[in-house]
């Protein structure tokens, strides 16, 4: 081992304190990016190996009844490499046991054989066979829901027909790894069912015999979904079709990305601020470091080493730590990249979960943090060679020093401990400016990682308690007229009711466009009117489009623009419609028209499709059996229930996301109070043991050192604040999907305790530093070379 290599472990050993806290910091921003890509990275694998290898579709396409003719005249089309037909329908499912309405998406299969798409993996038993309707799949996480096992009995109503089926098999499926009911974003695994049977049953019951009205495609390499999807359209539009519409726009596929979007944000956000606070702890120890080495360096240069080998040997200083931290980082993100990876894939039905993540996270990870932190250190370098051996040899001079006006005015009533400590941070402003800066960013991502609890909670009161003011929305069949209104408000334990109208669209505003949904909404609602976040409830226009703003902005429309909308069902009509409103809201992209405007536009009587409910909480079980024997209802989703499934679905996730940005804030916090007091005890030990011999007790000497600290962490309180409301500012915006969005709501509860968490963070860091301060060896300390 050559002599500076021998040094460099030396100095290594003797800061090991100080290298393990940068390296902790390190690993955090390193454990941060490893974990969010190596997530992300499963997540994509895993989803592209289950579609691949089960047959996931390119194009989906739905209509009221086409022949089976169809399909070859389909499978012609340039492009395509298969097509399967299919019946799929909602039927409400009922369990012994269970009285709330449940309801079920029934999807036919071959009666011999496999799906040729979205094929079916058996957890257990196996898939119904031949033409009798006894038997039935059901989805895995429905089953579970319920504890059903093989052999239990279900009763579905088909067409209003009720028709008693056995479970023959627990299944999987790709179409469905995100399974929500109709009109809901949360996957409600005791309330919704997925479930297959033979085609025969289902034709009969739906008269479907020799037609279909879904249809999927798998396509060619070669192919482009648009094309597909306009021809599909002009070919299904007599018999009902209600727009084809290509894999990224399925609703469980939809979901699945914006979750790995978001994965994919959150790689880049939150790693940048360990990263700045990373180079600036290493340039700053290193500076420091250098400045306190003058003599070894002038002897390193007297003795022949040149500018090269002394950069160097400082740089391998800085690439060890570094090492260190990314050994530790690489870790930290293989263990939490694999819980968050096993959290998603608990909230999704993947059969199988692929992790192996690839070297390129890791080597992303620590390229990028290690060469953050040498980037860091090169100013200190730089200095570090540009000292002439004579020059570097002698001691830095003194600090030219005077008595001014404000020691004498402020800091003369103060006891002489405070006055020291006062005037060091006066003679060192930068220093200290960087210290409580990087103590504050620590608390900022503390701030950033409690206002995702704080922002859920602000999203459920007014995405739910504000503008929901129902009990239960009750989905129909089909749209009925307002004569049902009436009917709904004769059931058991019904205040009050009101109807709603939801027709698919396609919404094009220039060269872009959305398949969506416009709801027709009556202008005197109460119990689902128009709520904008900010709590104004926004009155319902009698010609016009009010549109969700997070719409507006990924189309590009202001309030006066006039939009294409191109009705998906029914007679197909096309119109140019005016926007004459913006609706700001946290869940969906919602677009609203009087339902009389609406109606024009169908060509028909204002209908009803959807009936929103208040409830008597003490007839609610009357309610839900009366529901069950209606049969025009489809299903029906309680407030209550949906508000609890948030929060369930989103609580652990959460829970466990604050807890690993909550202990890498801290380490952050420890890093940067633990150097900045161990440097200052290295730079400022003469002086500690100066004062020491003048009379000055250990816990006065421990205060005029960690007593600047403490200011500087309680000066970094207010900046740590900003910091993490900035911080919490950007992930907000960089998490808006079309799905939800997070709003930006801190508490100022959540500002206490990060800033709690902070100051024992620091008091840690100062205890270590206190016990070294005690041990200070006085004659040592004072021995000098000048």
């Amino acid at each position: 081992m050559s002599a500076l290599d021998a040094k460099l472990m030396r100095d290594l050993w003797r800061m090991r304190g100080q290298v393990l806290a940068i390296a902790l910091v390190i690993a955090s921003g390193m454990g941060v990016l490893v974990m969010s890509l190596s997530a992300m990275e499963a997540l994509d694998e895993t989803t592209a190996a289950y579609y691949e290898r089960y047959r996931f579709p390119h194009v989906f396409a739905e209509v009221t009844r086409a022949p089976e003719t169809m399909v070859e005249r389909i499978a012609n089309l340039p492009g395509v490499q298969s097509v399967e037909s299919r019946i799929v329908d909602y039927a409400p499912v009922r369990l012994d046991g269970f009285t709330e309405p449940v309801t079920g998406v029934v999807t036919s299969i071959p009666e011999h054989a496999e799906p040729l798409h979205s094929r079916l993996v058996l957890r257990a038993g196996r898939l119904p066979t031949g033409r009798s309707a006894q038997e039935v799949a059901v989805g895995s996480r429905f089953a579970d829901a319920h504890g059903l096992t093989l052999g239990d009995r279900l009763t579905l109503i088909l067409n209003g027909r009720k028709t008693e089926t056995r479970v023959v098999g627990i299944a999987f499926s790709p179409e469905f790894v995100h399974a929500v009911g109709p009109g809901t974003l949360i996957p409600d695994d005791k309330r919704f069912a997925v479930l297959w049977m033979t085609r025969p049953p289902l034709a009969a019951a739906y008269d479907m015999e020799g037609a279909f009205n879904s249809v999927t495609l798998r396509l060619r390499r070669d192919a482009r979904v648009e094309q597909m999807v306009d021809r599909l359209d002009g070919m299904l539009a007599r018999y009902g079709g209600i727009g084809a519409y290509g894999r990224k726009d399925q609703a469980s596929n939809w979901v699945l990305m914006n979750e790995i979007e978001q994965l994919r944000s959150m790689s880049v956000i939150l790693p940048a601020a360990f990263l700045a606070v990373a180079a600036f702890l290493t340039n700053m120890v290193l500076a420091r470091l250098i400045a306190v080495e003058r003599s070894e360096i002038g002897l390193l240069k007297a003795f022949g080493y040149g500018s090269t080998a002394v950069a160097w040997h400082y740089l391998k200083l800085v690439l060890a730590i570094g090492a260190l931290g990314a050994v530790l980082g690489t870790l930290f993100g293989y263990f939490f990249g694999r819980w968050v990876t096993e959290l998603y894939a608990a909230s999704f039905a993947f059969p199988f979960l692929y992790f192996a993540p690839s070297p390129q996270p890791f080597a992303v990870g620590a390229l990028v943090h290690v060469g953050a932190a040498a980037l860091g250190a090169l100013g200190a370098v730089r200095r570090a060679v540009a000292l002439a051996p004579a020059e570097a040899m002698q001691p830095p001079p003194p600090a030219s020093f005077q008595r001014g006006v404000l020691a004498s005015r402020v800091f003369g009533w103060l006891d002489q401990e405070t006055r020291i400590l006062l005037r060091h941070i006066a003679r060192w402003p930068l220093r200290a400016m960087l210290t409580t800066t990087g103590i504050g960013v620590a608390i900022g991502l503390i701030v950033v990682a409690l206002q995702w609890r704080d922002g859920t909670d602000e999203l459920i009161r007014v995405a739910y308690h504000d503008a929901q003011r129902h009990d239960v929305a009750v989905g129909l069949t089909e749209a009925l007229d307002r004569s049902v209104l009436a009917d709904a408000a004769a059931w058991p334990g019904v205040l009050a009711v009101e109807g709603g109208r939801n027709v698919a669209v396609r919404f094009r505003h220039g060269h872009r466009f959305r398949r969506t949904a416009i709801t027709g909404i009556d202008p005197d609602a109460r119990l689902s009117p128009i709520h904008d976040v900010s709590g104004a409830v926004i009155e319902v226009p009698d010609a016009g489009l009010v549109i969700g703003t997070v719409l507006a902005e990924r189309l590009k429309i202001s309030v006066g623009d006039r939009v294409v909308v191109e009705v998906l069902e029914g007679r197909r009509p096309v119109a140019v419609l005016p926007v004459v409103g913006l609706v700001e809201v946290y869940l969906g992209t919602p677009i609203f028209l009087h339902q009389d405007a609406l109606a024009r536009l169908l060509d028909e009587a204002v209908t009803t499709d959807t009936l929103y409910l208040r409830l008597d909480p003490l007839k609610e079980a009357a309610f839900f059996e009366a529901l069950q024997e209606t049969p025009a209802v489809a299903g029906a989703t309680l407030k209550r229930v949906a508000v609890g499934l948030f929060e369930e679905t989103l609580g652990d996730i959460i829970l466990i996301y604050t807890g690993i940005f909550t202990a890498f804030a801290c380490a952050l916090a420890v890093g940067v109070v633990f150097n900045s007091a161990r440097i200052a005890l290295s730079e400022r030990g003469r002086e500690m043991a100066t004062l020491r011999v003048l009379g000055f007790t250990q816990g006065e000497v421990a205060y005029v050192l960690l007593g600047e600290i403490a200011l500087l962490t309680l000066l970094a309180l207010p900046i740590g604040a900003l910091a993490g409301y900035g911080l919490a500012a950007l992930m907000a915006t960089s998490f808006e999907t079309e799905l939800f969005r997070l709003p930006l709501a801190i508490r100022p509860a959540s500002y206490g305790l990060a800033a709690l968490i902070g100051l024992a963070a620091a008091a840690f860091s100062m205890a270590l530093v206190r016990d070294q301060v005690a041990r200070l060896d006085l004659i040592a300390v004072l021995k000098t070379r000048e």
